[in-house]
């Protein structure tokens, strides 16, 4: 494929980084946050070190060896969209943990000094006391490398060492190698239990939480300014004549005009002590015409007409609105107001919470929450003034939950991990540990997890040209123990198989996230089963290509999905897809030029989904149209067909890694579906409306698979549950799906969509997401046409 051939060796130009560096630069210098505006600042450097660099030739953006005289397991620097900064992630100045251990050791404050004296005799002995204690940490993957090597010597593999020592001495002096030294205990194996913040996280949170201005406001006023204004009000009814006669009937003797004094002095002191409400000093309030009329009266000047009538017009609509002071209905009202007023500030009750967090390990998470959401208890009370058993808010609770440690399942269940892309950052813990146990050796075990953990904080960058992301395991120092790794495939294929199961249980209407993926295939690798797992393309630097494994993933599905509902809705022919991956295998690839690694492509993937893109609209057929000729949503378009073939990882995950969800596949099509409505729901006067269609027809994808891998019973009664679940929605919600849902439900019945993707006379309609024409989903419910997608 010629035109693949072409788009092999493309390198990132520098617009967008440019875009970057300008939003960067404007919110540094305009915006009102200090914090934010220092934030900016440091964007500012670093975009501009991205643009220096590749102006001058020694950053390479899309390749894996982006800077120029560093190897690709170099942990590089990378800003937002996978720009390398030129900045190793473990260089810069020395860390002030380099500086002490130069004190300690006696060497000069440089890295190629401490390098070399952890080639001595002595630098081996503190490395291996490292080891021993297990009291390091590993923030980047460099600084478990010298760690790697002093294990080694430990064992008798010099030569190993020795190699390795090789390998990392050019860039000793701009690399720290050494682990940074920790006070703190190793923190205990709690085997499955994750949390997603730590215990000292979760202070630092709550500490930082602040009194509610709008709601110290209200209590304010709830109680200081309305009961001052019922004594107001209490004071100048006094002067009414007979019952509901006008105030100021009766003359104000002396002990009247004393007792009015004596309010002005308090009002004098209530708004000198409290300043958050500022309504008793409008002049239009009822508060503050009470107020000036019994100024002028206790000065003795005489109300003139003007605010005598406002006067009477403020009693008499303070008293209609909530009761004479003293009456069953101004009481009530009061004491409602007072019992609000008196519940404790969410500020105050999140001191509490600091109180109690700060007794637990503070690098952990939570085991048992139950004592520490308890309400607040007799000597709480006591030290800070709280009424006992008062209830800790929603909002706290939500944030001592995300410090609970527990199973992933679990946290899963309870909400505490709401989304697939939360999993994705709690798994790379388990694959951690996961993978440190295939180590023997209890120290080495510790060492690579806090290598893998430290690896797995690597950013992607940005590639181009098919080059994948860097391996943990092409990292020296992990591929120099590597063989001391023992058998894991059963144990890996167990993990794998249990994340499969808890993503597609927990959010059946999403589609894997490439951090998800990426983990995922650790430990594909690792069980040795055969499952290609792949990743979502990005639409604007698409090239025109797949790997090999895309159909390799599409065989797959084939084997599972042949015959199924999901084949014949999307209109795939998985014996001509199988047909392909027999033509292409064994061959060889195309090498790619000025690198070591193979670049291998599947020309005849690209091709099929360049021609299902092409039919599915009115865009011009052929890859080269699609997929250039109308840009980054023809890009999509094409990225979209290579999902739905392969199923965007689902049917690997079934039919290769045997995942199978409980209660059985109808739950999942009918949450997905669920998915798909709420964001329909998105659609309505939403004036950028495609990047939601394009996710409701990823979670509509996720409901038809789900739905075929049900018994045609199951089919059935499925189908009307999302029937009945549409007709629940609002009435735009459910005009945009009947297309969708009557498609579905003739595909179920045997039909077949027309190679428009449409039947009925356009009543029925294939969901798709990507579009260069427009989308049906995007029109007004009420003047869906026969328009297709």
């Amino acid at each position: 494929m010629d035109d693949n051939a072409d788009q092999q060796h493309l390198t990132a130009a520098p617009g967008y980084a440019q875009g970057q560096l300008a939003k960067a630069f404007t919110t540094a210098l305009t915006h009102q946050d200090a914090d934010t505006r220092r934030r900016a600042e440091g964007r500012v450097k670093r975009w501009r070190a991205v643009l220096a660099g590749m102006s001058g030739g020694l950053l390479t953006i899309g390749s894996r060896t982006p800077v120029t005289g560093f190897p690709a397991w170099v942990t590089p620097e990378v800003v937002h969209g996978g720009f390398a900064t030129g900045t190793p992630g473990a260089g810069g100045p020395l860390q002030p943990y380099e500086t002490r251990l130069a004190e300690q050791f006696g060497v000069p404050a440089d890295r190629r000094a401490l390098f070399a004296h952890c080639l001595t005799d002595t630098g081996l002995t503190w490395l291996w006391g490292q080891l021993n204690s297990g009291r390091y940490e590993v923030t980047v993957p460099e600084e478990g490398a010298l760690l790697t090597m002093a294990w080694l010597v430990r064992h008798g593999e010099t030569a190993a060492a020795l190699d390795l020592v090789a390998e990392l001495a050019p860039f000793a002096g701009r690399l720290r190698f050494l682990p940074r030294p920790s006070s703190g205990r190793p923190a205990p194996d709690a085997g499955d239990a994750l949390h997603r913040r730590s215990v000292a996280a979760t202070v630092a949170t709550l500490a930082r939480r602040r009194p509610n201005a709008a709601v110290e406001t209200q209590r304010e006023a709830l109680a200081v300014w309305q009961p001052f204004g019922d004594e107001l009000l209490a004071h100048w009814l006094e002067t009414a004549g007979t019952e509901g006669g006008p105030v100021l009937e009766l003359a104000p003797d002396a002990d009247w005009l004393a007792r009015g004094a004596a309010l002005l002095d308090r009002y004098g002191l209530l708004a000198e002590q409290h300043t958050r409400c500022g309504k008793h000093r409008r002049p239009k309030e009822n508060l503050a015409i009470l107020r000036g009329a019994l100024e002028e009266t206790v000065a003795g000047r005489p109300l003139d007409p003007r605010r005598l009538g406002l006067l009477r017009h403020a009693v008499t609509s303070m008293v209609r609105r909530r009761g004479l002071p003293g009456s069953a209905r101004h009481t009530g009202l009061r004491r409602a107001q007072r019992t609000q007023a008196a519940l404790p500030s969410h500020h105050a009750l999140a001191q509490v919470l600091v109180g109690r967090l700060a007794a637990l390990p503070q690098e952990s998470g939570i085991a048992d929450l139950t004592p520490v959401l308890a309400p607040v208890s007799e000597r709480e009370e006591r030290d800070t003034g709280l009424p006992v058993g008062a209830e800790l808010p929603p909002a706290l609770r939500r944030v001592v939950e995300r410090a609970l440690s527990a199973p992933v399942s679990t946290l899963v269940e309870r909400g505490v991990v709401p989304s697939a892309e939360v999993l994705a950052a709690l798994v790379p813990q388990l694959v951690a540990v996961s993978t440190a146990r295939s180590y023997d050796d209890e120290a080495l075990r510790t060492l690579m997890a806090a290598s893998y953990r430290a690896f797995r904080n690597r950013r992607s960058l940005l590639l181009l040209n098919l080059e994948r992301q860097v391996r943990i395991e092409e990292l020296p120092w992990v591929r120099a123990v590597s063989a001391r790794r023992g058998d894991t495939t059963a144990e890996a294929a167990l993990l794998l198989r249990q994340l499969g199961e808890l993503a597609v249980r927990g959010f059946p209407g999403t589609i894997l996230p490439n951090p998800l993926v990426r983990e995922l295939g650790v430990l594909a690798r690792q069980s040795e089963l055969g499952a290609p797992l792949v990743e979502e393309l990005a639409a604007d630097i698409f090239m025109d290509a797949f790997g090999p494994k895309f159909l390799v993933a599409a065989g797959i599905a084939g084997e599972l999905l042949g015959g199924s509902v999901y084949e014949r809705y999307y209109g795939i022919d998985y014996a001509a897809v199988r047909e392909l991956a027999i033509a292409e295998a064994g061959g060889s690839g195309r090498p790619e030029k000025g690198g070591s690694v193979a670049a291998r492509t599947s020309p005849g993937f690209m091709r099929l989904c360049a021609e299902r893109a092409a039919s599915a609209s009115s865009a011009p057929a052929g890859s080269s149209g699609v997929s250039r000729g109308f840009g980054v949503a023809a890009n999509g378009k094409v990225i979209e067909q290579s999902q739905i073939l392969t199923t965007h990882n689902l049917a690997t995950l079934v039919h290769r890694v045997g995942i199978a969800p409980e209660p059985g596949w109808a739950e999942p099509a009918r949450r997905a579906f669920g998915t798909v409505c709420r964001l329909t729901a998105r659609v309505h006067h939403n004036a950028r409306p495609y990047s939601t269609i394009k996710d409701a027809a990823y979670a509509w994808r996720q409901s038809v698979f789900h739905l075929s891998l049900c018994t045609p019973a199951e089919q059935r009664g499925v189908l009307a549950d999302l029937g009945a679940e549409a007709a629940r929605q609002p009435a735009h919600v459910a005009a945009r799906l009947a297309p969708a849902l009557a498609g579905l439900r003739l595909v179920v019945e045997g039909g077949a969509f027309e190679p428009d993707g449409t039947a009925d006379g356009g009543r029925a309609r294939r969901l798709l997401g990507w579009t260069t024409d427009g989308h049906w989903l995007a029109a007004d419910p009420t003047a869906i046409e026969g328009k297709g997608s």
